[in-house]
């Protein structure tokens, strides 16, 4: 066998192992990992899993946010009550204004797919 179809032999099946190690590891769970904070922004990175809503929470400022990955997030306040339906791009930005005074709402992602997103806070 030549040195070049065993290199390419030897990454094939390297790429199908990993593919195969991933299927079997657990689904990560919704959560913000932060980024970077100064006295100017907050920068954080959220994951949103299937079918695990991003718990009740606030924005107080105004906020840029950058779709990883495609998707579509459902607001909802405390009573269940849709307040918006987001639909992401991976690649694209998107400005987000503060919320209302007093509100808070949960993001739902009803799809089968993780979304991912970075979040920059433009703090006042």
């Amino acid at each position: 066998m030549s040195t070049f179809s065993t290199a390419a032999l030897f990454g094939t099946l390297l790429a199908l192992g990993a593919g195969s190690f991933r299927q079997g590891q657990p689904a990560q769970a919704t959560h913000r990992e932060a980024q970077l904070e100064n006295d100017q922004v907050r920068v954080w990175k959220t994951l949103i899993a299937p079918h695990q809503p991003l718990s009740f929470h606030r924005h107080e400022n105004n906020r840029v946010l950058i779709a990883l990955t495609d998707g579509a997030v459902r607001v909802v306040d405390p009573s269940g009550k849709e307040l918006t339906t987001y639909r992401w791009e991976r690649g694209k930005s998107y400005w987000l204004s503060a919320d209302p005074p007093g509100q808070t709402h949960a993001d739902v992602n009803d799809s089968d797919r993780g979304i991912e997103v970075i979040v920059v806070e433009l703090k006042k």
